[in-house]
């Protein structure tokens, strides 16, 4: 009984999660600001459940596919080209990170050791850009901007886990040693840089030899894990294991799998983020009891845990304030190359950069994956004060920063021009459209036999379709274009054509199985209009 009420505890917390997060989708809501608030509502209700975060769970079963599917979306092209700035938030911020609010905690703090406070600073040091992509996809910023902020959240939780290792290890034995670090960083981003790049080899050999689009679906969905925990396994870092196999599959994708298996991946994995963003968020403030749990025999007064809280959120976004900006503008004002070829950065986009720095689920799931005792057996000093304050960090930052960024980037005026981005989608498409066309003339010249008649014709007529619509986008927006009144009716015309179908079924006339193969046509056709 106990397995089956655990089963429906989980489905009542699916239910929740799909619940909110798809208000949140209909009405333009930032989902993650409220599935955290839901969750630190629900967790005060009686009779709710106590719904606990396994570290477990989320470092090997969540944050592998969450990397995955980011990593397939992002931009290997734009990873290189902006590989320094990103370098300098995911490697450089997150250990100036851990450092600051490590020896920041420890005098701020009463009572917390240096060793436990720096813990605390590798376990708050990495983002959660999930909530700011978020948001900024929707507020239209600049593409190299989501770039950054997107490169940033693949690769610094590699980074933070290494150095949450090094700290644990420092904090439960007592000792440190630089060289031992450096050594165990050095060897975890190789590692992990090498079995993302064997991974990805051994995948892109499989799947040229598939043509099934639920096999190639499995393997992708077991890529990720067979990425990290090889990683793992042998000390290197699953995470960028995981980032690297996931940045060289998804360029590959296009000329490695096939059209149906490609769309019906990308929707497995859509909806695989949205469960996994959901449940996670709600977990993170259905993880108040345990909180106040730990601290319930600390001996604190409320008024100093909410001190020593504001003092620590305090630092962590003033940090990276402090970060950013030195970093941005010292390397061109040091550099007559890096001057040239990148320029003075706006400020206004450094604003947003810094704002969108919001903590999330692999950071609670760190803090509570910290030992509860030494290497002596006795209890870790300071680890209730830990997880307190990584959870006041990441509240804070997700309600806080998260429900204010749009704002922030209204405030500085840091938008994408949405017509460059059609120009440069119209002059592509024009480009393809053409080099198809001259492959049709080179086709028909070979051609023993006459097309059918009208094949030639409606084959022109698909790509000078394509074409036109790629040109109407240029003009303006608030008038109909001809494609988007082909689009309204032709989808109404569908409609139609289903509901009388589906009548015909009822009435006998046609078995389901016929019914069943004429919907899959009416439904590509309407997939292919509404995309």
């Amino acid at each position: 009984m106990h397995g089956f009420h655990g089963l429906v505890e989980v489905l009542l917390l699916l239910l929740a999660v799909t619940a909110i997060a798809g208000a949140a989708r209909r009405y333009g809501l930032p989902g993650p600001i409220l599935l955290v608030l839901a969750g630190v509502l629900a967790s005060g209700v009686p009779g709710v459940p106590g719904y606990e975060l396994d570290p477990g769970f989320v470092l090997v079963l969540v944050l592998p596919p969450l990397l995955y599917s980011a990593a397939l979306t992002s931009s290997l092209q734009g990873f290189r080209q902006y590989r320094r700035p990103i370098g300098l938030l995911s490697v450089g911020y997150v250990l100036f990170g851990t450092l600051l609010v490590g020896f920041a905690a420890h005098a701020l703090v009463p009572g917390l050791p240096l060793a436990t406070a720096l813990v605390l600073g590798a376990v708050v040091a990495p983002p959660d850009a999930v909530a700011a992509s978020a948001v900024a996809r929707r507020m239209g910023l600049p593409r190299k901007i989501m770039t950054i902020l997107e490169g940033e959240s693949l690769v610094n939780d590699a980074t933070a886990l290494t150095a949450y290792r090094v700290a644990v290890a420092a904090a439960v034995t007592g000792g440190f040693s630089l060289l031992e670090g450096a050594a165990r960083f050095a060897w975890a981003s190789a590692g992990g840089v090498a079995i993302g790049l064997l991974v990805a080899v051994v995948v892109v050999w499989v799947r040229r030899r598939l043509d099934d689009p639920v096999v190639e679906n499995a393997v992708s969905l077991l890529t990720p894990f067979a990425a990290f925990l090889p990683a793992e396994e042998v000390g290197a870092s699953g995470v960028l294991a995981v980032v690297v196999a996931g940045l060289l599959l998804g360029n590959r994708n296009p000329v490695v799998v096939g059209s149906a298996a490609r769309m019906q991946t990308a929707a497995v994995w859509r909806m695989v983020d949205f469960v996994l963003e959901g449940v996670v968020f709600a977990l993170i403030g259905l993880q108040l009891p345990r909180v106040l749990e730990a601290l319930a025999d600390n001996g604190r007064s409320a008024g100093e845990l909410a001190l020593s809280a504001l003092a620590v959120v305090a630092v962590v976004v003033l940090g990276r304030f402090a970060w950013v900006f030195p970093a941005t503008y010292l390397p061109p004002l040091l550099s007559r190359r890096v001057r040239a070829r990148e320029g003075w950065p706006p400020w206004r986009g450094l604003v947003v950069v810094s704002w969108a720095g919001m903590r999330g689920v692999v950071s609670l799931a760190a803090a509570f994956a910290v030992p509860e005792v030494d290497e002596a057996g006795a209890p870790l000093p300071g680890r209730d004060l830990l997880l307190f304050l990584t959870f006041c960090v990441i509240a804070a930052t997700l309600v806080v920063q998260g429900s204010t960024l749009a704002a922030v980037i209204r405030l500085v005026g840091v938008r994408q021009d949405p017509g460059q981005d059609r120009l440069s989608a119209a002059a592509a498409v024009e480009t393809a459209a053409s080099a198809a066309l001259a492959d049709l003339e080179e086709q028909l010249a070979r051609e023993e036999e006459p097309l059918p008649p009208g094949v030639e014709e409606r084959l022109r007529q698909v790509v000078e379709a394509r074409r036109l619509r790629a040109w109407e986008r240029l003009g303006r927006q608030d008038v109909e274009t001809p494609s988007a009144a082909y689009r309204r009716l032709r989808v109404r015309m569908l409609g139609v054509e289903r509901r009388t179908l589906v009548r015909l079924r009822d009435e006998g006339r046609i078995p389901d199985e016929l019914l069943h193969e004429a919907l899959r046509e009416l439904d590509h056709e309407e997939s292919l209009l509404t995309a």
